[in-house]
């Protein structure tokens, strides 16, 4: 890992460098903003550059640091924000979506808030795709930034929807960023972009100033370089908040268990419909896990996942974005297949999404039995490499998959880990996910910093990006 350019540098040891101050936040915060400024249209990965807030925060915590009211780990640390979340202070919020361009509020989301108080520092809104993909999209130019372009080949497609969050850490333009996720848009662009994503349990993190899509779907995280940066991150945006009922009243610290051996289990048939890069790396590290754990492989239980997940989401985004439909938004989007997507999504009848949610309970109970033994459940994070750019999603790149494993962690509400595998022949990140019981951050962070410690995948970078 290059020790000299904060570029490619974890967020711990980024605050260590702060906190002893070998480097001063005005500095770094300087460095991250030139590079957002020279790189991030290379990826089509910013929104806005926050400049002005930036530089106000770096002085407020270079002032603290010197004063000695060091906050943290994060205290002087540069990060980028999804653009769903709310920012004050004339700050767009544009959800990605063209009509909505000069959208602003007057405060910030719980997320940016926490951030702040924890002492790190807003650079930029990171690009996304319009409305999260919640009306779906017929290609990856379903914003109108662009589609999001992978920095290991441009040819190449981030994942969506937080395809800035992935593309920014992996180009070296934030130390780490918050995505959301409803449907795998945390841990896909993670995949992709091969960068660590940690999707937390449902109402883990309040919600608070985020565009809603999917109620009893939403989640906000954080992207980062490795396993360790998420959790740093989890634990200053974690717990209560009285603006959001749906975050839980629960506190969280990050701690990882270093000692005891790991009890993993591996999903049967996971990687039968995975490419063949995919499935040697993910045997690899399975192998290299076995040094540290008991490994099984385990059986689904028999349910129709997809269908309640879906189910599920159809009828709640349909609820969630009427109001857009409603006021002309929709006929704006840069998609044609998202100006649609409302109108499929209004047919879900009320009598299938009360039978989903019925079975979603059955589903948790089962799950929660079969997960009981293990500290984390093993699947590749994507069945593919990154797809390419001119892929024609409304034919259906899946080509056949199931996505059984985003069904479960995301109807459940179950937190999940993505770390990198290796690379594919041709040069593309593959990733490994740990999916665990609710509220079992801590034993997923524990095993996947496990993983980090006996590979070096999380130190590659892609190759034509300057550090």
């Amino acid at each position: 890992m290059d020790t000299t350019s904060p570029g490619f540098v974890s967020v711990r040891e980024l605050g260590e460098r702060v906190r002893t101050r070998q480097v001063s936040p005005v500095e770094l915060v300087e460095y991250f903003l030139e590079r957002l400024e020279t790189h991030g249209p290379a990826y089509n990965a910013v929104v806005t550059i926050t400049r002005e807030r930036a530089m106000e925060q770096a002085r407020r915590a270079e002032a603290e640091i010197v004063a000695g009211k060091y906050r943290g780990p994060l205290h002087g640390i540069p990060y980028g924000a999804k653009d769903l979340l709310a920012t004050s202070g004339g700050i767009p919020t544009t959800w990605g979506a063209a009509p909505l361009r000069d959208q602003t509020f007057d405060y910030d989301a719980t997320v940016v808030r926490k951030l702040e108080e924890a002492g790190a520092v807003l650079v930029a809104k990171m690009a996304m795709v319009e409305l999260a993909g919640g009306l779906g999209y017929s290609n990856t130019n379903a914003a109108f930034t662009g589609p999001g372009l992978n920095p290991w080949d441009t040819g190449t497609w981030t994942g969506g929807s937080s395809n800035g969050s992935g593309a920014g850490v992996a180009a070296g333009l934030v130390p780490f960023a918050i995505g959301s996720e409803t449907w795998g848009s945390i841990l896909m662009p993670a995949s992709f972009c091969g960068v660590a994503g940690l999707r937390p349990t449902y109402g883990r993190v309040s919600r608070y100033g985020a565009m809603a899509l999917s109620w009893t779907l939403d989640k906000l995280g954080p992207l980062g370089l490795t396993a360790d940066d998420c959790g740093l991150v989890l634990e200053a945006i974690a717990g209560p908040d009285p603006f959001d009922r749906t975050a839980a009243d629960r506190k969280y610290r990050y701690e990882v268990n270093s000692g005891d051996r790991f009890k993993l289990a591996v999903r049967k048939g996971a990687t039968d419909d995975a490419d063949y890069d995919v499935r040697k790396n993910f045997d690899r590290a399975v192998q290299h896990l076995a040094q540290v754990a008991d490994i099984d492989e385990v059986t689904l239980p028999d349910y129709p996942y997809e269908a309640v997940a879906m189910t599920i989401f159809l009828g709640e985004s349909a609820e969630a974005l009427e109001g857009l439909a409603q006021n002309g938004v929709i006929a704006g989007l840069t998609n044609a297949g998202s100006r649609l997507g409302h109108f499929s999504k209004a047919a879900v009848l009320a009598k299938d999404y009360l039978k989903a949610l019925r079975v979603r309970g059955q589903i948790a109970r089962d799950i929660h039995r079969l997960l009981r033994p293990y500290d984390a459940l093993m699947v590749p994070t994507t069945q593919s490499v990154a797809l390419p750019i001119d892929v024609d999603l409304e034919l259906g790149w899946s080509q056949g998959r199931t996505d059984i494993d985003g069904a479960v962690g995301n109807a459940l509400g179950l937190p999940a880990v993505s770390v990198p595998t290796g690379l594919s022949e041709a040069g593309l990140p593959t990733s490994i996910e740990f999916l665990g019981r609710t509220y079992s951050e801590n034993a997923l962070l524990s095993v996947a910093r496990a993983y980090q410690g006996l590979t070096r995948w999380h130190e590659e970078r892609p190759p034509g990006v300057t550090p």
